[in-house]
């Protein structure tokens, strides 16, 4: 049986986590087995920790992109398999990676056909930051970070608009046609990962459509390397104690706080998402997207001991952005929380370096 690879990119913040969870336990409710695999510069993700409480397999990919560690991209895969074969996998690039099909899909189909079927490529897109991009703008980003979103959905085999929840029946079709119309080539989805509309057409397009990476893109890497590096990234882990601190209030506090800060400061943001962990109760916030929406799901309660995870992506020096968000933790916590961190990673990513690149389309031998 061949394992169906299922690999969903898209810029940061445009909702991906939040896709894969729902598209998980929607093929493990239909009695598939399915993996995910998660990635980013550094360790400590919350979206690991977030798929974790799934009940889906998951494995993680840090330190670099897919593209720059094949081999542990690949690794990922045959882990999650050897433990029970997969019926899918669905992977999650890091968000400010392109250029996926010429340096991921074209060696999976080339070295793994025997036991990887892949999935056509899709780049999911917050749809404010879609509507700039159409409309000229540069969503707040530096113009090198634009050109990496451009760059994403130049070379999608599947376009896939989130979060239709926020728009009306018109706008919705409006950018639909907008984007049909920019990449002809792309077949363009309409989804709600929340909500769950048009997520099932997007799905059934993704496990039975033959045909993947049918594009390559011509990337400029300095320009590429440019707009990676105007981000700042930290991802922390802190252990928090209180006497019957509510983590729902204190993950509110401190997202709106960080969002003042940035706003405060006119830095982009790429995303900020943190999960707070007390016993079987989690709270996630995200604060996303060209207008820098924040939003709070689930539920941690009040309680002495919680987990909070914290990953930051935000236009600044790395120093500078771990400095307001330290500070801020501190704020949050006040004279009642103590927080004592087990994992602290802030850097600026390096000039990216795919194990292969790939200078054609690979039509698998039948």
């Amino acid at each position: 049986m061949k394992t169906r690879l299922i690999l969903v990119g898209g810029f940061l913040g445009a909702g991906k986590t939040t896709l894969l969870g729902e598209v998980a336990r929607t093929l493990a409710q239909a009695g598939k087995n399915v993996g995910l695999i998660t990635n980013d510069q550094a360790a400590e993700l919350v979206d690991t920790v977030f798929l974790e409480n799934t009940g889906t397999a998951v494995a993680e990919v840090s330190g670099s992109c897919f593209c720059c560690n094949f081999s542990g991209f690949t690794g990922a895969i045959a882990h999650i398999n050897a433990k029970q074969p997969m019926e899918v996998i669905i992977a999650e690039p890091v968000g400010s990676c392109t250029d996926l099909s010429a340096t991921i899909v074209q060696p999976l189909k080339h070295k793994f056909a025997e036991s990887l079927s892949v999935a056509p490529l899709s780049v999911l897109a917050d749809p404010q930051q879609l509507e700039d991009i159409l409309a000229g703008k540069v969503t707040g980003l530096h113009p090198s970070a634009v050109y990496i979103l451009r760059k994403q959905l130049e070379e999608a085999d599947l376009i896939v608009i989130n979060k239709t929840d926020l728009l009306s029946p018109e706008a919705v079709a409006s950018l639909k046609e907008r984007a049909a119309a920019e990449w002809p080539w792309a077949n363009i989805h309409t989804v709600s990962a929340i909500s769950g509309v048009g997520v099932d057409n997007w799905l059934n397009e993704v496990l039975q459509r033959a045909t993947a990476g049918t594009r390559l893109a011509e990337v400029d890497y300095d320009i590429y390397a440019e707009g990676e590096a105007v981000l700042g990234w930290l991802n922390t882990t802190v252990m928090l104690n209180s006497g019957a601190a509510d983590w729902n209030i204190f993950a509110q506090n401190l997202l709106s706080a960080l969002q003042q800060r940035f706003e405060k400061l006119q830095a982009a943001i790429g995303h900020v998402k943190l999960l707070v962990k007390a016993g079987d109760g989690l709270v996630c916030g995200n604060l996303t997207g060209a207008r820098n929406v924040l939003s709070i799901r689930g539920a941690a309660g009040a309680g002495q001991t919680a987990k909070l995870t914290l990953n930051a992506r935000a236009q600044m020096t790395p120093a500078a952005l771990q400095a307001i968000v330290e500070e801020e933790i501190s704020q949050a916590a006040g004279s009642n929380i103590t927080a004592e961190y087990t994992a602290l990673k802030c850097l600026q990513p390096g000039r990216p370096k795919p194990t292969y690149r790939y200078d054609h389309v690979v039509v698998p031998s039948r």
